[in-house]
């Protein structure tokens, strides 16, 4: 069960730029009632050193996460460091939750797709329920109510 003293730890795939689609993200997990997470990803942490040390600055970031949340519209940019957060969040057995490109119809590659636990559309309730699916293996079986005024 989510709360404020057990937050789902997340880590949102970054290329090292708080986007737009990046900082959506928060706007949607900010907008869930009683939804509590705590965030592992710093994208102004870009280390010096090349590669490599910006390979193990994602590394360590990753680390303390329960699932991780990587972004379609990111692979466009910089197609090998969101694959590298991909299969670091595999290797290290993290479920990894993968948002469909923000107002655009262009397909994902299938290398991420075949890489994510689960693949969503951007919607607030559809993240929030992949999120605790894949980091708590909580069900989320909730039902819309439709409530009609009769004159």
């Amino acid at each position: 069960m989510v709360s404020k003293q057990d937050p789902v730890r997340v880590f949102v795939g970054h290329v090292w730029d708080a986007d737009d689609d990046y900082l959506r993200v928060f706007e949607f997990l900010e907008g869930a009632r009683n939804f509590y997470y705590a965030n592992s990803s710093v994208p102004d942490a870009r280390p010096s050193g090349g590669k490599e040390a910006e390979r193990e600055e994602i590394r360590r970031q990753i680390a303390p996460a329960e699932v991780v949340i990587l972004l379609a519209s990111h692979h466009r940019r910089a197609a090998e460091l969101v694959e590298f957060q991909a299969n670091f969040a595999k290797a290290a057995d993290k479920p990894i939750v993968l948002l469909t490109s923000f107002g655009s119809t262009s397909s994902v590659p299938k290398s991420l797709l075949a890489l994510a636990d689960e693949s969503i559309d951007w919607d607030e309730r559809a993240l929030i329920d992949a999120l605790k699916r894949q980091a708590r293996h909580e069900e989320t079986t909730r039902w819309d109510t439709i409530e009609f005024k009769l004159d």
